[in-house]
């Protein structure tokens, strides 16, 4: 066995031990490489089950988080999923193999910008990437079958709620950003809202405005 295939077996065994089991999402994160959403110094890590800093002060999550919380969303082929904070574009490329649409939204337009080279390298053609406030959503796309935000909030948002559809879910970590954050899955439908409490992370805090670009 080659190293490559070792290396990208031994990725899939380490997700499945974290309790990624979904078979349509270990395909999704099987076909998209990690390695070249990660840069520089790190670039040598990219296989491992850790978070790696990136441009802007940002972080790539570990990739059993990624995996839970897609998972988590429940993508079906026909939804169209909204991401609050593009960051790498790893996310937003692993849903854009499950989802008919992928709009994804990060407050610097560094990221955004070097996403969409990654994205247009893959040839992954059904995401937009779009530099603004990710607190605010994008009202004029709205309703959202399925929201995943990837920075830390006190509350879920109540602008991104509204812009999910009835029947929708979203994913989001909720908690003081120096403090434990917990990630809960949100399901909405016509009774009402229903939160579900998955486990403890550690993310950035979701801010609003633009970022500096550096």
């Amino acid at each position: 066995m080659s190293e490559d295939a070792e290396r990208k077996m031994q990725f899939l065994y380490a997700l499945r031990s974290k309790g990624v089991t979904d078979k349509r999402v270990l395909s999704a994160m099987e076909a998209i490489d990690r390695g070249p959403f990660i840069r520089g110094i790190f670039s040598g890590r990219a296989y491992e089950d850790m978070p790696l800093p990136i441009a802007c002060g940002q972080t790539i999550s570990q990739p059993s988080v990624v995996g839970l919380m897609t998972q988590a969303l429940r993508v079906s082929p026909r939804d169209k999923v909204l991401e609050v904070g593009t960051g790498s574009g790893y996310q937003a490329a692993i849903l854009s193999k499950l989802a008919r649409r992928v709009y994804t939204i990060d407050r610097h337009s560094r990221l955004v910008r070097e996403a969409r080279d990654l994205f247009d390298d893959m040839g992954l053609t059904n995401i937009t990437a779009i530099t603004a406030d990710g607190s605010f959503g994008i009202p004029d796309q709205a309703p959202f079958d399925r929201i995943i935000v990837t920075a830390a909030a006190e509350d879920p948002p109540g602008t991104l709620m509204e812009q999910l559809k009835v029947g929708g879910i979203m994913v989001v970590p909720v908690g003081q950003s120096d403090a434990v954050q917990h990630l809960i899955v949100v399901r909405k439908s016509a009774e009402g809202i229903e939160y579900e409490e998955l486990r403890q992370v550690r993310f950035v805090p979701l801010l609003e405005g633009l970022g500096k670009d550096t």
